[in-house]
């Protein structure tokens, strides 16, 4: 009788996750306030061109890709782990 012993995710791993839910979550917020911003007319003369306003449209822009390579990078260090943990049984 063999007990499996559960498996805990490794620091690649979380980090990994922890930057996805990260940068994925700050590019949604950056996005949300930019339609909040148009709604409210911060776009009327050129409204857009100063402050925040430049960081906040850029953001999406780079980190939507972003997230979605480091969602691939998880993808495969998790089935690396599984792969090497399939082997070592």
């Amino acid at each position: 009788m063999t007990t499996q012993i559960p498996h805990t995710a490794n620091r690649l791993e979380r980090i990994l996750a922890y930057m996805v839910a990260g940068v994925v979550g700050l590019s949604i917020l950056c996005f949300l306030a930019l339609i909040i911003g148009t709604s409210l007319g911060a776009g009327d003369n050129d409204g857009f061109s100063s402050g925040l306003w430049p960081f906040v449209i850029t953001v999406p822009n780079f980190g939507l890709p972003l997230g979605f390579l480091l969602i691939i990078a998880l993808l495969v260090t998790s089935a690396i782990r599984r792969s090497r943990e399939a082997k070592e049984q």
